[in-house]
């Protein structure tokens, strides 16, 4: 499988990848002019070690690289990732690269993120970020219709901008945002995909994200079942 679909319209795909656990192990061997040729116990002892005593080095020579469609509000949350990984000690990540498509150049039909009535989250009780319980039906239906009526009135405002002539890019003003998926090519090592699933997938991060994270794990723990296990654990 390489593409989960997440949410309401959104999906993930893997693009490609490059190396294998047997990558990490051998990376972190290059110092003894050693190499192993088939991934065995030896090296599965050696990335636990690599792990666990936060040599994560040898975790960037290996690269994967996925499609995203989500809403803005997920792309904002995501973008982090990438400005921290370049500054963060410990996990910097020179290699990591994003792409995302623009308005500027397109006019494709905009998409949104409509929560159904019984998805949406009620303020948390203790905490200033993240959400707590599901609100009742009539709540949640009367919040759907709100945010489809509100949506349809910033396309109709945005094509009319567009039929007088004005520019794409100045024309996208009139959409709401936070909810508009846009689409993305993310790529990184697999440290740096591994520091991003520790964190979004913790109970207390924004539940849609989550989604996201869920989907980014089961599509890249079959390719480097070991390395992710272990670069996982070391945060529980």
């Amino acid at each position: 499988m390489s593409i989960i679909e997440v949410l309401d319209k959104g999906y993930v795909r893997l693009v490609n990848h490059m190396g294998s656990d047997l990558t990490v192990a051998n990376a972190a061997r290059v110092s003894y002019a050693k190499e192993s040729n088939e991934l065995n116990e030896k090296d599965i002892r050696l990335i636990k070690f690599l792990a666990r005593e936060g040599h994560t080095s040898p975790f960037r020579h290996v690269i994967l690289q996925y499609e995203i469609y989500a809403p803005l509000m997920v792309a904002r949350q995501w973008w982090k990732y990438v400005i921290g990984s370049a500054h963060a000690e410990g996990t910097g990540d020179s290699l990591e690269a994003w792409n995302e498509s623009s308005r500027r150049y397109i006019t494709e039909e905009p998409t949104f993120y409509i929560p159904a009535s019984d998805q949406w989250r009620s303020k948390p009780e203790n905490s200033k970020q993240g959400s707590g319980d599901i609100l009742n039906e009539e709540v949640g239906m009367k919040l759907t219709q709100e945010l489809l009526e509100y949506i349809e009135l910033g396309v109709q405002k945005y094509e009319a901008a567009l039929a007088d002539a004005v520019c794409a890019e100045q024309a996208r003003l009139f959409l709401p945002s936070y909810g508009m998926y846009v689409r993305w090519y993310w790529t990184a090592s697999l440290q740096s995909v591994c520091h991003f699933l520790n964190q979004r997938l913790e109970h207390d991060a924004q539940k849609e994200i989550q989604d996201f994270a869920k989907a980014i794990l089961e599509l890249s723990k079959p390719l480097y079942p070991v390395s992710v296990q272990e670069m996982m654990a070391t945060t529980e």
